[in-house]
Formats: structure tokens, sequence, C-alpha cells
């Protein structure tokens, strides 16, 4: 029961974490300090989609690789869904998708929360796989602490502009700590259907996989290949990836 709670709650906890740089910063995050975070989280979430979601999900399935491959493809189609409908957030803090009257902090914010519902859904997955058929609870918290180093950033883009715009420093860490708070909220919705989902898990944990590998082509990647330092996120990626291989195979 500790290791299923820690798993919901560290992504939150990272979110919050960002969130507090607007306690002891007066300007964004370092350069290089987020991008060498960016291709550290998205080493894990790759290592961990490959050997934490689709492996299990190849070996559930009997060596087919149909819902896999289903499963995978519809994680994609489902996050491309979600930037296409809602604000589109990068790492540098811009943010794209439909015309609105929001603020651009407001969008942020909206972005953010929208965004982590998916990835505790994923974490949720990993949880039920572990606790619902033969999958390891280490890679369910390493996906987890992926997603987590993957939220610093994302707390201090929210927290920090709401800082510049005269809010209060407790007012700023708050709004953008509870960005996070539909991460737990999502994972335990699909603990509460565990039992009802075994039958399909292999889906899920391709469909997991998906949403995961979307989130670091489309967002992490590129925000660390651009400008100046792009080799601290390769180095980055290279320590993460190395990291959650070496953790799957002797806690696995």
């Amino acid at each position: 029961m500790d290791a299923v709670l820690t798993a919901l709650l560290v992504p939150f906890l990272g979110t919050a974490l960002g969130s507090a740089f607007v306690f002891f910063m007066r300007k964004d995050m370092p350069q290089p300090l987020q991008k060498l975070l960016l291709g550290f989280a998205s080493g894990v979430m790759v290592a961990a989609s490959v050997w934490s979601l689709l492996i299990p999900s190849m070996d559930m399935s009997g060596g087919s690789v149909v819902p896999s491959v289903l499963g995978l493809l519809a994680g994609f189609a489902f996050l491309l869904l979600i930037d296409y409908i809602t604000p589109h957030i990068h790492a540098d803090g811009e943010v794209e998708g439909p015309r609105s009257s929001l603020s651009r902090t407001a969008k942020l914010a909206l972005a953010v929360t929208i965004h982590n519902f998916p990835e505790g859904m994923a974490v949720g997955v990993a949880i039920a796989g572990a606790v619902t058929a033969d999958f390891s609870m280490a890679g369910a918290l390493a996906l987890s602490l992926g997603i987590a180093i993957q939220n610093v950033p994302e707390g201090a883009i929210i927290s920090m502009p709401l800082r510049a715009a005269g809010n209060s420093r407790w007012r700023s860490f708050a709004i953008g700590s509870l960005s996070g708070i539909v991460e737990p909220i999502g994972g335990a919705l699909v603990l509460l259907l565990a039992s009802a989902i075994t039958g399909i898990m292999p889906y899920l944990l391709a469909f997991a996989a998906g949403a995961m590998l979307y989130v670091v082509v489309e967002e992490l990647i590129p925000e660390t290949a651009e400008g100046a330092h792009s080799n601290l996120g390769t180095v980055g990626f290279a320590l993460g990836f190395a990291l959650m291989m070496a953790l799957d195979v002797l806690l696995g």
C-alpha cells in the first residue's frame, strides 16, 4: 500500500516542487537545469514505456503484438486530440491552441492541468498492472518518478508568471501545485476500476506507453534540442534511460 500511495503522489510532488521555485528564484528556472531535467525525464519515460509498459503488454498477450500496437496508437491519438482541442503548453511557457478570452497564465494552468490527467492515468495503469497482474511495482515507481521530474519545470512555468503578475508567493505556489492534483486523482480512478479492466490490461499498458511517448516526442525532446545547452538534454536523456533500464532489470 505504501508503494501504491508513493507512486500516485510522486508526480504531484514534482509539480509542487517546481511551483516552490517561486519562493527562492526571481527569474525563470536556469535554462541548463531545465534542459538537464527535461532530458533526464525523457530518458526515464522512454525506457519505462518500453520495459515497463510495452514489453509486459506483449507478454500478457501471449506474444501477440496486436493489443500492444492498437493500445500504443490509441495513446498517441488520445494525446494528439487533447493537444488539438485544448491549450497546448511548451516547456518554455509558450501556449498554443484554440483562441479564447483566458489570460496567458490561465491558459498555462489549464494546459498543464489537462495534460497531467492522462499522465496520472498512465501511472494508475502501471500500478493496476502490478496489483492485478504479473507486473513490476518498481517499473510503476520509475514511471512515476520520470513524470515527476518532467513536472518540475511545469510547476515553475505556472507559479513564476503568477508571481510576476502581482500575486503573492503563497498564492502562486498554491495555484501551481494544484495544477498537478489531477494526477493522483486520475491514477486513483484507474485503480478503482482495476478489477474491471484486468482483461484489457495489455491494451491499457500500451495505451499508457503511447501517451508517455507522445509527451516525450512532442514536448520534451524538442525543448531540449532548441537553443543553447542542448547537449545537457542529451546527457540527461542518456542518464535517465540508463537509470530506468538498470532499475527495471535489478528490481523488476
